[in-house]
């Protein structure tokens, strides 16, 4: 996570959703690997891998033809260390953060390579508990005049516990010099809980109390997923002709149990009436994919690439809600319900590259096939069984292409366009209520519609330290969290607002102060625009956001190390919302140990405790205010202890997957 929040132009908040150069919509992948985490889940795992287990990340703000279209602001791609070891080998790595609460963590990666097989396993565990405490302020005016009618608030505080396991076993057999088959089986388990507690006042417009609801909720919920890839790789000779190959399998199981009381008393403390909802949700998302990859050098420096994806994704998702009245559970009806969804991909791309002289020139043209169903069976506890099907099929053209300059040994310019889509996350399309609080719901949006991006960047690099980029996106059909406004209770939704215009300038350097101190310096101004129709009100927004981060790295002798860094980030935009300024500051001190196979590193996060979520937003009749503050000021213990000898020479590459796609759309459990 430190090596992540770290690099130049990325941001990671409050949820763990990953940003890059002011736009969320990142595609993240591990070693080419869909991640089988949400943003929450993959802040967590990020916490507990070692960063010397990394070798390098791959920062795409505009990824070629080969990769999936997703992803409007690009592609990180975390490279982990591959194994050059023969013999068993490996490393452990033990985690203890201290917030308000701890957060234990262990992993160990281990592998053995003997002869024709290569066999790995890699096993973590963390146990994150945490908290949050939110306050919400509404106004709510009248038609006419906008006049204040009512106000409302709330305080709510919340206690989780997240326990989270994972495993990865994999067997490389190389059949010959040139052809390597293997299998990789990997399994995820979450399981959560968290207690919330809230008191709410709901005033007159002269701010006199009339009533006050207590509320408490206790949610118990559990992700498991199952992997399974088959992969190939075949080189059929010295000059980079190959042939690689993908089959994945990935289920993934959940269920959400919920339990809710409500007790609303009189301004004067006298009770006036309490009601009790539970909730059981079950989901099931099976994901299959086959993606292919063929690379051929022709003459004079040419180089052509091609492939072919296809993927299919079936999810089953239920919602029973009961009320209890007198001991007795009866269906509630309006929230009850159960939903089918189908998708099916299929991708061809054609990548073309040419090096002359001080000039690269790469061209690539992806086509994306997407046919998708949804069946809302409704309930059978109701008269009408609000029984509804929709189905779509649609055709798209993702052209990308990079020019590249080297004027002299101190300058080299680049200039790339390329078009992306984002497509709504399984969850986000699955029409359910899901039950926050008595005044506030989360709901899905069937009818979402996918988005699309038109990106141009431009860059100069000199002395291969200082790099300084322009850049342009349109986005049509921009979706990101909608509020809507029932009565007192507010609906919280992903959809379509409109169009979005991001325009940025970007200023990355690595300096090298002195022999045993480095600084890495980022700015970015990112320019954005919202217009469009929402819940009937025309939407027409701007704002300019500066971004700046200081990464200082000392080098000291025998061994030891230190960091400080920190990171600013001014007032933003993102569609309705309006978020105040906030920063962080972390720093940290390390030691090698045992001739440097083993390594104990102190951390502080957040040492000043200002990275804490405050806000606005103005929607329909509404004026609300927020603040969110969670355990982010931590102090971590690590150490890492490395097993194996190196040896010299290539070795063969582990093949990783292609449903990347298709498992980053899957929203899972956790909550930190």
């Amino acid at each position: 996570m430190d090596v992540l929040e770290k690099s130049p132009g990325v941001m990671v908040d409050k949820d763990g959703n990953i940003s890059l150069k002011g736009k969320q919509g990142v595609t993240i992948m591990i070693d080419n690997k869909p991640t089988y985490l949400t943003a929450t889940q993959l802040a967590s795992y990020l916490k507990s891998l070692p960063a010397s287990a990394i070798d390098q990340l791959e920062i795409m703000t505009n990824p070629s033809a080969k990769y999936d279209a997703a992803g409007n602001s690009g592609i990180i791609n975390i490279k982990t260390k591959k194994n050059k070891t023969k013999g068993f080998n490996g490393s452990l790595t033990l985690t203890h953060t201290q917030g308000v609460y701890p957060k234990p963590s262990g992993s160990i990666n281990t592998n053995y390579r003997n002869g024709k097989f290569n066999v790995f396993l890699n096993a973590g565990y963390t146990r994150w508990e945490g908290f949050q405490n939110l306050d919400i302020n509404r106004n709510y005016l009248n038609v006419s005049d906008k006049k204040v009618n009512s106000i409302f608030t709330q305080h709510t505080t919340m206690k989780f516990t997240n326990p989270e396991f994972n495993v990865k076993f994999g067997v490389d057999y190389y059949l010959t010099n040139k052809t390597t088959v293997g299998f990789v089986v990997s399994g995820f388990q979450n399981k959560e809980s968290n207690l919330s507690t809230s008191n709410i006042f709901l005033k007159d417009a002269q701010n006199f109390v009339d009533s006050i609801v207590y509320s408490t909720g206790n949610t118990k919920g559990k992700w498991q997923n199952g992997s399974f890839n088959l992969n190939l790789r075949h080189q059929f000779d010295s000059t980079g002709r190959e042939l690689t190959a993908d089959v994945d399998y990935i289920r993934y199981n959940s269920g959400s149990d919920q339990h809710f009381q409500n007790t609303t008393y009189n301004s004067d403390g006298s009770f006036r009436d309490a009601s009790v909802l539970t909730g059981n949700l079950p989901s099931t998302i099976d994901i299959y994919s086959f993606k292919t990859d063929y690379s051929h050098p022709l003459k004079k420096d040419l180089k052509l690439e091609a492939g072919l994806k296809t993927s299919y994704v079936s999810t089953d998702n239920k919602a029973n809600y009961f009320n209890v009245i007198d001991n007795a559970s009866l269906v509630d009806t309006g929230k009850t319900n159960h939903f089918l969804y189908r998708e099916n991909i299929n991708a061809a791309y054609v990548n073309l590259n040419k090096q002359y002289k001080k000039w690269g020139i790469q061209a690539g043209l992806r086509l994306e096939n997407t046919n998708y169903s949804g069946h809302q069976l409704g309930n059978s506890y109701t008269v009408k069984n609000n029984d509804s099907v929709f189905q779509k099929s649609y055709l798209n053209v993702f052209p990308t292409i990079y020019i590249s300059y080297q004027a002299n040994e101190k300058n080299q310019f680049a200039i790339n366009y390329g078009r992306r889509i984002d497509r709504p996350s399984y969850e986000d399309l699955n029409p359910f209520l899901f039950f926050l609080d008595q005044y506030t719901y989360q709901a899905g949006n069937p009818y979402m519609q996918p988005q699309y991006s038109d990106n141009v960047e431009l860059s100069h690099t000199y002395k291969s330290f200082l790099t300084t980029t322009l850049n342009y996106g349109n986005t049509k059909n921009y979706f990101t969290e909608t509020f809507e406004q029932q009565d007192h209770a507010t609906i919280v939704r992903h959809g379509n607002i409109g169009r979005r215009e991001n325009a940025g300038v970007a200023v990355s350097a690595q300096i090298k102060i002195t022999k045993w101190w480095t600084s890495m310096v980022y700015a970015n101004a990112s320019y954005n625009k919202y217009s469009g129709v929402l819940y009937g009100e025309t939407l027409n927004a701007s704002t300019t956001t500066y971004l700046g981060s200081l990464n200082n790295q000392f080098r000291f002798g025998k061994g030891w190390s230190a960091e400080l860094s920190g990171w600013y980030r001014s007032k933003g935009l993102d569609g309705q919302i309006i978020v105040e300024p906030m920063g962080a500051a972390s720093a940290a001190i390390s030691k090698q140990l045992f001739n440097e196979k083993a390594n104990l590193k102190l951390g502080l996060r957040d040492i000043f405790y200002t990275q804490q979520t405050r806000g606005h937003i103005n929607f329909q009749q509404t004026e609300a205010t927020f603040r969110n503050s969670r355990d982010s000021r931590q102090l971590s213990l690590s150490f890492t202890y490395r097993f194996g000898k190196p040896i010299k020479g290539p070795q063969p590459r582990r093949n990783t997957g292609g449903a990347n796609d298709e498992s980053n759309r899957v929203k899972t459990g956790g909550n930190n």
